[in-house]
C-alpha cells in the first residue's frame, strides 16, 4: 500500500508518545506529532481499545464521509455487540454467575448530552439504545427491566444473546465457581472508542457484558459517564477498559480528560490517570485498567497497568494497531 504522509504520522506516533515518556520532552514530542495540525488544525481520528479493526473501520467510513463522531462511535461499537466471535461485548458474550447475560453501554456527544443503559438482556445493540435514551428522553440512565421495556417502545426485539460455547463455558464454569479475573483474557473487557470528526467535534462510545461470572445485578464502569468513558469538546475524550470497579472508584476518564486540560498530552494523561490507582490499591498487581484518549488535534495515546494492553487507531482509510505503554 502507498504510505501517504498521514499515514507515515500515524504509524510514528506511538514511538513518538513513548520516547516522551523515556526521557525526551514531551513538547518536543508534541511538536513533532503536530507537523499536520499546524496546516489543518486538527487530524479527524477514530481511536478504539483492544484490536478492534473491523470496529474501527466501520467508523472511520463514516468519518471520511463527512458524517459525525457521534455516527461514527455508534456504528463502530455495534460491530463488535453482534460479533459472535467477540466474548466480552453483546451477542455471545460471558454471562453473569446466573447463567444470563446482561449488558451495559453508554454514549455521549460533542455538547455533552449523554445516554446510557445498565443491566440491559435481551438486546443486540444496547449502543443504540444508549443513544436514544439519551435523545428521547429526560434521563442520561435507564437499567434492567425499564431500559428493555424502553428499547421495545423505541422497536427493538428480544433475542436469545447467550450462545453454545458460553453456555457450555459457564456450565463448566459452575463446577468450581471460583472467580479470579485473568488479566488481558477478555473476562472483563469492553470496547470503548472515541472519535474526531471532519468538523471538529468529539464524541465516545462504550459498550460490554462485563465480567464473565459476576454478581447478578452488578453494574461495571462502562455505562457510567465520566468513568468508563468521558467527552469535553473544548478538551478531549477519554475511555477505559479492564477491571471496572477501579475505574469506577477514580472516575478514570474524567480524570484523564482534566490532566488533558491542564495540558497533558493524551498518553501523559493516560498515564497520570492509571497512576493513581496504581498508587492508591495495594493488589493493583493482580487486576488491568487501560485508558485511551484523544484530543482536540486528533493526537491520540494509550497507558495500562498491565502490559499486552493495545488499541486501534484510524488516520487514514486503514486501521493501524498500537501497543499502549504500560506502568508494570
Amino acid at each position: 500500500m502507498k504510505q501517504t504522509r498521514r499515514t507515515f504520522l500515524s504509524k510514528s506516533s506511538l514511538g513518538i508518545i513513548g520516547s516522551s515518556l523515556l526521557g525526551v520532552p514531551t513538547a518536543c514530542a508534541l511538536d513533532t506529532m503536530t507537523t499536520e495540525n499546524k496546516e489543518s488544525d486538527f487530524t479527524p481520528t477514530v481511536i478504539s481499545t483492544w484490536a478492534n479493526h473491523k470496529a474501527n473501520n466501520a467508523a472511520w467510513k463514516i468519518i471520511e464521509q463527512g458524517g459525525t463522531a457521534l455516527d461514527a462511535v455508534e456504528a463502530g461499537a455495534k460491530v463488535p455487540e453482534a460479533d459472535v466471535q467477540d466474548r466480552s461485548v453483546g451477542y455471545g458474550g460471558r454471562p453473569d454467575r446466573e447463567g444470563l447475560v446482561t449488558l451495559d453501554a453508554c454514549i455521549m456527544d460533542e455538547e455533552g448530552n449523554a445516554g446510557s443503559v445498565c443491566f440491559l438482556q435481551g438486546i443486540k445493540h444496547p449502543i443504540s439504545v444508549a443513544r436514544l435514551v439519551m435523545e428521547k428522553t429526560p434521563h442520561v440512565i435507564l437499567a434492567g427491566k425499564g431500559a428493555q421495556q424502553f428499547a421495545l417502545e423505541n422497536g427493538f426485539e428480544v433475542e436469545n444473546l447467550l450462545t453454545e460455547k458460553s453456555l457450555q463455558e459457564w456450565e463448566e464454569w459452575k463446577k468450581t465457581s471460583k472467580y479470579k479475573p485473568v488479566i488481558n483474557i477478555e473476562r472483563h473487557d469492553t470496547i470503548g472508542m472515541l472519535a474526531l470528526d471532519q468538523k471538529g467535534n468529539l464524541s465516545g462510545a462504550c459498550t460490554t457484558s462485563g465480567l464473565a461470572y459476576k454478581m447478578h445485578g452488578r453494574v461495571g464502569d462502562s455505562p457510567i459517564i465520566g468513568a468508563g468513558m468521558f467527552v469535553d469538546n473544548e478538551v478531549g475524550a477519554a475511555a477505559a477498559t479492564g477491571m471496572g470497579e477501579l475505574v469506577l472508584k477514580s472516575l478514570g476518564s474524567f480524570l484523564v480528560v482534566e490532566f488533558m486540560r491542564q495540558g497533558m498530552s493524551p498518553t501523559d494523561a493516560c498515564k497520570a490517570a492509571v497512576m493513581r490507582i496504581v498508587n492508591k490499591q495495594k493488589d493493583y498487581k493482580e487486576f488491568q485498567v487501560g485508558y485511551i484518549a484523544i484530543n482536540k488535534k486528533g493526537e491520540y495515546g494509550g497507558y495500562a497497568i498491565q502490559s499486552g494492553f493495545q488499541y486501534v487507531i484510524n488516520q487514514d482509510k486503514d486501521s493501524v494497531e498500537q501497543k499502549a505503554v504500560s506502568f508494570l
